[in-house]
């Protein structure tokens, strides 16, 4: 078996790319602005990127793809907040409690989770309620819109700032569980359930409640949920919102993930004998070489060979 990849990058699409650097490089400060294969380049301690393609104008964040948003562990969430808040910059986004209204800008300001799960239903919610069950407090996560209308996550409190974890929409989440433990030797999330699901009964409907604290007003649906990990970032997915197919993110804002390798080669004939698409390559990247497949919703994933 192939060793899994590591994280790479994730790639944006973006009219000034020096300008978004700037402002993440402020806001997350173990960040630092570079370059990388000709491309403009925000650098994580972590050894992870967001790399910047320029482009000639805004391009679209839809019709929705795989791709969700991005963010970072930060060392205290509320100090952080406060420290945002006071930057004209930022735009910290609500995180909405109840379909009624009402918001707060931290999830541990709301009702606590109730086991592994994100959220609470309805149901959940007006027995919190009854129960007068009070907000935990201390770190959490939050949300703030990034340059071009990025969707940025932070979450804390954790012992150091770093990029952390890309979130996915995935059509069927214990399917893409498997695909990426077939096809890319990924090891389950920690603290994510593992399935004994196979492909042939992975296809798990959606769940019928919505949940809250949720960045609409209507909640959102978390169930079924699954994640991997490469290296010391998440890949967390929760199942397609809308009623349309999720498209290819080619060409949006948020355009690819990018995985690392050490052999290029043993993948591409791995990937070729397992039917995998794909969608380029291998093609020169720089001073090394690519290769872009796709993955189960449509994600366009690059393998980077690094040695």
């Amino acid at each position: 078996m192939l060793p899994t990849p590591g994280f790479h990058h994730i790639q944006l699409n973006s009219p000034d790319p020096e300008a978004a650097i700037d402002w993440y490089v402020r806001q997350f400060p173990s960040t630092t602005k570079g370059e990388w294969a000709g491309y403009p380049a925000l650098k994580a301690p972590n050894n992870v990127m967001v790399l910047f393609n320029k482009v000639d104008r805004p391009v679209p964040s839809q019709p929705q793809s795989a791709i969700w948003h991005f963010g970072w562990h930060v060392t205290d969430a509320r100090a952080s907040i406060d420290t945002y808040k006071s930057r004209p910059e930022v735009k910290l986004l609500p995180l909405y409690t109840t379909d009624e209204g009402g918001s707060v800008l931290i999830s541990s300001d709301t009702w606590p989770n109730v086991g592994n799960a994100i959220g609470l239903t309805k149901a959940q919610i007006a027995e919190a309620r009854a129960n007068g069950t009070k907000p935990p407090g201390g770190g959490g996560f939050a949300y703030m819109e990034g340059p071009d209308r990025a969707l940025v996550e932070i979450a804390g409190n954790y012992p150091a700032e770093r990029f952390n974890h890309v979130h996915m929409w995935q059509e069927d989440p214990f399917c893409a569980l498997l695909w990426y433990q077939n096809h890319l030797n990924a090891p389950v999330r920690p603290g994510f359930e593992a399935t004994a699901l196979a492909e042939a009964n992975c296809k798990v409907p959606r769940g019928a409640d919505r949940t809250w604290p949720a960045l609409k007003r209507e909640g959102m649906f978390r169930s079924p949920r699954a994640g991997v990990e490469f290296g010391d970032v998440v890949l967390t997915w929760y199942p397609n919102q809308g009623q349309e197919p999720l498209v290819s993110p080619r060409g949006q804002f948020q355009d690819h993930i990018g995985l690392s390798v050490a052999d290029l080669d043993a993948w591409v004939a791995k990937l070729r004998g397992e039917a995998v698409t794909i969608l380029d390559g291998p093609y020169r990247l720089g001073d090394t070489r690519a290769v872009m497949i796709e993955g189960p919703s449509r994600e366009a994933i690059a393998l980077v060979e690094v040695n």
